[in-house]
């Protein structure tokens, strides 16, 4: 907001920025929406606090909402739904319970994300006893014929 070129920010955008972030754009695609450069995507968030409050919310209200469902992808869960149906030429609805049992691969990458130190792939144990090293000899037996083979 000093000298130079006139801002292209617009206060609407606050509302657009925000919509954006919830359907998961980065601040690439947002800059790309905007037709302008990252570099001045991160400037308006420093001159602009509302912008940058609005991605922000975006941002986090998206995350949650994807967490929430890999939770309950993670842990199984049931929701109302209804059967519809055509019997000679009536139309029947029939309310039902849907269940979607856990699913292993959503509560392993929620583990591995949230207890990474009891659930990453990679375990590291520590050992403090002395470890002992004992020789063995090994004869080889050669053939008769001499040849090594």
């Amino acid at each position: 907001m000093g000298a130079g070129r006139p801002t292209a920010y617009k206060e609407e955008y606050n509302e657009q920025v925000f919509k954006l972030c919830l359907l998961g754009a980065t601040d690439a695609d947002i800059a790309n929406f905007f037709e302008v450069t990252e570099t001045t995507i991160n400037n308006w968030k420093i001159d602009y606090p509302t912008f940058f409050e609005s991605i922000k919310r975006g941002k986090e209200r998206a995350d949650a909402t994807v967490a929430e469902s890999l939770y309950k992808r993670a842990n199984g869960y049931e929701h109302p739904d209804v059967d519809i149906k055509m019997y000679e030429g009536e139309i029947i609805q029939t309310p039902l319970v849907k269940h979607y049992p856990p699913d292993t691969t959503a509560a392993i990458f929620w583990l591995k994300n949230r207890k990474s130190a009891h659930w990453r792939d990679k375990q590291e144990i520590e050992h403090s006893g002395g470890v002992e090293v004992k020789s063995i000899t090994v004869k080889v037996k050669r053939p008769a014929d001499g040849t090594g083979n």
